[in-house]
């Protein structure tokens, strides 16, 4: 059976994997992204689960300079999985009942570092007067306020955290937008058996050449005139030169065909760098 690291327990990334990969694999759970991509990086675990980009927040950065600067870990599957934020605490004691605001008796709020910015206006109405305590994940922020059994101190997470670590729900799908949607990557160095899909997507970093006046122009150009969709074009530094950047793309398209390589040999020759990061099958989300 394959060993799969996820950040957990209790965490949207292993709902998501769960619902995605079954209880065909055996899970293992880290506190830290950094120790995901390392366990598999290091052969403790087979594969890695990683959140990459939400609907709210675009891309999680952090995992993306991982994948690419920190670890050689092709991508081998994405998904995508809806992202519910339940308010995950205890109730105010009695006498002190705010008819107004139900949850002004928080003072404190844990959960990750993304999650402010998905529930902000929940956040703002109801919490504006509690601090904000980031942790390594949402499951961790229930977990602590299970163990501590204060009203007053809350967490931002998912409902199975609720349920496992048995602290009431104080109020369900508080995020803004209720399409909110998290896509995540399956990493490994080995590819694993995965149900067919037909839409398959390719990642590529491209790196231009210094002092070529148009080059990011030919880059687009040769994906253009094949008719090849780029879904995702991001710039970040290469963290080499001050200045000095890559492309990071998502392609819909499989390097089985033969316009993707024609395209990436085109822009080879005018002297940029390549970097495959997989080739890979993308599945929607099936309730």
């Amino acid at each position: 059976m394959k060993r799969v690291a996820i950040l957990g327990p209790s965490t949207f990334s292993e709902e998501a994997t769960r619902h995605f990969l079954g209880e065909s694999f055996e899970y293992v759970s880290y506190k830290l992204i950094s120790e995901v991509f390392n366990a598999t990086a290091t052969g403790e675990t087979d594969l890695s689960v990683i959140p990459i980009e939400n609907t709210l927040e675009g891309s999680v950065h952090l995992h993306v300079d991982w994948l690419v600067h920190e670890v050689d870990l092709p991508i081998r599957a994405e998904w995508v999985f809806p992202i519910d934020m339940n308010l995950i605490g205890y109730p105010s004691p009695e006498g002190v009942l705010d008819d107004a605001n139900p949850y002004g008796h928080i003072r404190k709020v844990l959960s990750h570092q993304v999650v402010p910015a998905q529930c902000s206006r929940f956040m703002k109405q109801y919490l504006q007067g509690a601090e904000f305590e980031q942790i390594s994940s949402t499951a961790e922020g229930v977990r602590i306020v299970s163990t501590l059994q204060d009203p007053t101190v809350a967490a931002i997470g998912t409902a199975i955290a609720s349920t496992n670590y048995g602290v009431p729900m104080l109020q369900r799908e508080i995020q803004d937008h209720k399409d909110n949607m998290t896509r995540f990557l399956l990493v490994g160095k080995e590819a694993s058996e995965l149900k067919s899909s037909e839409a398959m997507k390719t990642t590529i970093l491209v790196t231009l050449p210094e002092d070529y006046p148009g080059a990011l122009h030919q880059v687009l150009s040769a994906f253009a005139w094949r008719r090849i969709n780029l879904s995702k074009i991001e710039s970040k530094p290469t963290k080499k030169k001050l200045g000095n950047y890559y492309f990071y793309i998502d392609i819909a398209g499989n390097m089985d065909s033969v316009l993707l390589p024609s395209a990436i040999q085109e822009i080879e020759a005018i002297g940029c760098q390549v970097r495959i990061l997989g080739c890979y099958p993308s599945y929607s989300y099936i309730g």
